[in-house]
């Protein structure tokens, strides 16, 4: 391989161009291009040597998933990682990405795997007093401090591990290509080679990737297709919980959710994150509903809050923490012309408690419901939860997995549920009430002030069952109602 002339790639889409300018012609993205080498020849690969099979005869039992001893990160992965898997982890710095994976191979040495850690940006010292504060380390941990991609490969060959870890991929950099560390050129180069390596000698390999300032995966784009499995480590700096999501996972599905707490011996996991979000919960507070939400195949109940205050601004605040702006903005809008909520000259702030982030429609009828109740300063319900979507006229629409979220709800103790009518919930220890659209919804609960009607609506307010709810008397406007259990 020799140098030729210098070209300018793009670091988010792998353009190329002949100069450098202040925004990529291909994505649109700003200060995107880095100058590179241009390689005169290519590198020349060997032939396969693979043949082909009848797909029937494939043995299915060799991609089995290993354990990893960490609970969370097996839900997360589907049970563990695979014989010959490249794993992608990107997260924040300081989010406990090394934290994590440190702890994941003390736990597989500890079954009888042998690990290999590449600490790129630490020293082997380092590591060794951050292993000490998670308990003692089992025999078939080895570490080593490199950053050159023929040194990696030398420690892989003469420790011959099981698993592999790469912390991290920028770091690393390959002699022979002519370009920088954590250029677009150099991490696609070294990340190809681990996979390589890592298929042909069945090694399950996990590479720590850095994010860039908007939240996503640094370097080329190519990388997350390169491999098996992309997972987001997620939270909040300044709060406890961190969250594990696949946003990509060839192995199984992408939609499961583990929860860690961090503590001063590591992250600990949560198996019951729903009791965690609720445990602070004030009951008879205005503005608070609870919403049962699904991460994958895990219901997960959350506290949604909402606070109604007045405004000088010409364009009053939608705030949303955990929530979409653009969905707030829609449900403010259905509740003041299809559910006679006038929430125009106020302004609006929505949050979800405990750093998670609720972005599925079936939140719609929680979150309306707790802006109606910041709104008139009413409080919903202490054992009460809601879910579902709503549309644009104002109709309450069914979501997926309702069973199994009021299945949750009961397990916790709450009695009641407010769903749309189509929703499918079966006979059990909650009680399910049904509304068709958002007016009967914000009726039942008596959350509108007395005469303010609804686009279209004759303005009086839908009776009550008599049964429902039961916890409380109605209340007048303004008042604070405090929710008391049977």
């Amino acid at each position: 391989m020799t140098r030729t002339r210098s070209i300018f790639r793009c670091s988010e889409c792998g353009a190329t161009a002949p100069r450098w300018a202040g925004r990529c012609s291909t994505c649109g993205q700003w200060n995107t291009l880095a100058e590179e080498a241009e390689l005169a020849a290519a590198v020349a690969y060997p032939a396969t040597t693979q043949r082909a099979v009848l797909l029937a005869e494939v043995d299915g039992d060799a991609a089995a998933p290993r354990p990893t001893g960490v609970g969370e990160f097996d839900r997360v992965l589907g049970g563990g990682l695979v014989p010959g898997s490249v794993t992608l982890v990107g997260g924040e710095p300081g989010i406990g990405k090394s934290t994590l994976l440190l702890q994941a191979i003390i736990a597989m040495a500890g079954l009888g795997l042998r690990c290999l850690l590449v600490c790129a940006e630490e020293s082997a010292q380092q590591v060794k007093r951050r292993a000490a504060r998670l308990g003692p380390l089992p025999a078939g941990v080895w570490v080593v401090a490199e950053t050159s991609l023929a040194g990696v490969l030398a420690a892989v060959d003469e420790v011959a591990p099981d698993v592999l870890v790469v912390d991290s991929i920028q770091t690393v950099f390959d002699p022979e290509v002519d370009s920088g560390p954590g250029s677009v050129t150099q991490v696609r180069a070294c990340a190809l080679t681990l996979v390589r390596v890592s298929k042909s000698q069945r090694l399950a390999t996990i590479l720590v990737g850095h994010v860039t300032k908007e939240g996503t995966l640094a370097g080329p784009r190519v990388l997350e297709h390169m491999v098996d499995t992309v997972l987001t480590f997620e939270g909040e700096r300044h709060h406890a919980l961190r969250l594990l999501r696949a946003t990509k996972h060839r192995f199984g599905a992408t939609g499961e959710l583990g929860l860690f707490e961090m503590t001063d011996g590591g992250l600990r996991g949560v198996p019951d994150p729903s009791g965690l979000f609720l445990g602070d919960r004030r009951h008879g507070a205005a503005g608070s509903a609870v919403f049962p939400a699904m991460e994958g195949q895990r219901p997960l109940l959350t506290e949604i809050q909402a606070l109604v205050a007045g405004s000088n601004l010409a364009m009053p605040r939608r705030s949303a923490s955990g929530f979409d702006g653009g969905r707030l903005a829609l449900l403010v809008a259905v509740l003041d012309e299809r559910a006679g909520v006038d929430l125009s000259g106020r302004d609006v702030y929505v949050s979800v408690v405990g750093g998670v982030r609720v972005y599925e429609p079936g939140a719609d009828l929680a979150t309306a419901l707790a802006l109606a109740s910041a709104a008139v300063s009413v409080a919903l319900p202490t054992d009460l939860v809601a879910c579902g979507e709503i549309g644009l006229a104002g109709e309450l629409r069914q979501v997926s997995h309702t069973p199994r979220r009021l299945a949750e709800a009961a397990r916790l103790g709450f009695r009641r549920a407010l769903v749309p009518a189509s929703a499918e919930a079966p006979n059990g220890p909650l009680e399910v009430v049904r509304a068709s659209t958002l007016l009967e919804a914000v009726g039942l609960l008596q959350l509108r002030r007395p005469g303010n009607g609804a686009a279209g609506e004759s303005g009086a307010r839908p009776p009550a069952p008599a049964e429902w709810p039961r916890n409380r008397a109605p209340v007048e406007a303004g008042s604070i109602a405090a929710a008391t259990t049977e």
